[in-house]
């Protein structure tokens, strides 16, 4: 059961039974090396970085569509997925990782990657329409990105700057 809560904690996904045999043959003698050597091989598998990022996606609100009543495909979408799972994998500094979302393309707008991480900005809903005067519908989007930033990065909501300069 250990070699399966591992397995599952770091990529999702049950450990072969192959895993499983080598595992249990190594632990009774080598139980620390055994643990973190399968730890060590699970992390340097792709699929740990889906499994994390996955979450990371979900605080960024990652979706392949708008939303709301328009739902509008966004077919590029797939590639700050992509960067996220990549970041992961590649152990990427978490204060980099920040810094890439929030400002990659300040930062070096001819570097691909600081540029796809800037698409975190875009993940939130947007919904234009006719009923709606696109002045307005752009400010309660920035009310929305900026808001986002802050829970995702500061665990704190940012609307209430909206209102207060505290």
């Amino acid at each position: 059961s250990l070699v399966r809560r591992i397995s599952f904690g770091l990529t999702g996904l049950p450990p072969s039974p192959e895993d499983v045999k080598r595992f249990r043959q190594n632990f009774d003698a080598h139980p620390d090396a055994t643990l973190e050597a399968y730890a060590e091989q699970l992390m340097g598998s792709p699929h740990y970085g889906e499994h994390f990022g996955w979450r990371w996606l979900d605080v960024a609100r990652y979706a392949d569509t708008a939303g709301f009543a328009n739902d509008y495909s966004r077919p590029n979408a797939w590639r700050v997925r992509d960067y996220v799972v990549r970041a992961f994998n590649d152990d990427l500094p978490y204060d980099q990782f920040v810094r890439q979302q929030i400002a990659g393309d300040e930062i070096d707008d001819k570097n691909i990657e600081n540029l796809i991480a800037t698409g975190f900005l875009r993940m939130g809903p947007w919904e234009q329409t006719s009923m709606s005067v696109f002045k307005e519908t752009r400010g309660q989007w920035l009310d929305d990105v900026t808001d986002t930033v802050g829970q995702a990065f500061l665990a704190h909501s940012m609307l209430c700057c909206k209102c207060h300069d505290h």
